[in-house]
């Protein structure tokens, strides 16, 4: 299989993901440790702002490419199988059915404020 393929394959499962977990986290048989990284995984890969914006070399897609991942396989490991199975489904439903990704704009709020943060302690620190 090609790398491009591979890639391309990789990207949707990760999208197919990042929706997945929102309906894991209105799931009744999720643990609430599952829902708490299911609610900020979700909000960073749906918000329109990354943490690190992506016009910084390399640093930029860091997030894009390891930090989302990374969120997301761990929210993953923590569902019990059959909620994975279901709304894994339900994921692939809705994606089908919307063809287009969902946005969040306390995704955004979020990250705007620990950029403001950010920049209020390096200011306080100066």
């Amino acid at each position: 299989m090609k790398l491009r393929k591979v890639i391309s394959l990789w990207a949707k499962q990760v999208k197919r993901d990042a929706v997945m977990l929102w309906f894991a986290r209105k799931h009744p048989d999720t643990p609430l440790l599952a829902k708490i990284v299911c609610v900020l995984a979700v909000l960073y890969a749906l918000s329109p702002i990354d943490l690190v914006p992506d016009f910084i070399p390399v640093l930029g897609y860091i997030d894009d490419a390891l930090l989302l991942p990374a969120m997301i396989w761990l929210a993953v490991r923590l569902l019990p199988a059959p909620v994975l199975i279901f709304c894994r489904q339900q994921a692939d439903d809705w994606m089908t059915r919307q063809a287009a990704k969902p946005r969040s704009y306390l995704g955004a709020v979020l990250v705007v404020t620990l950029w403001g943060l950010l920049a209020y302690l390096c200011w306080r620190l100066i």
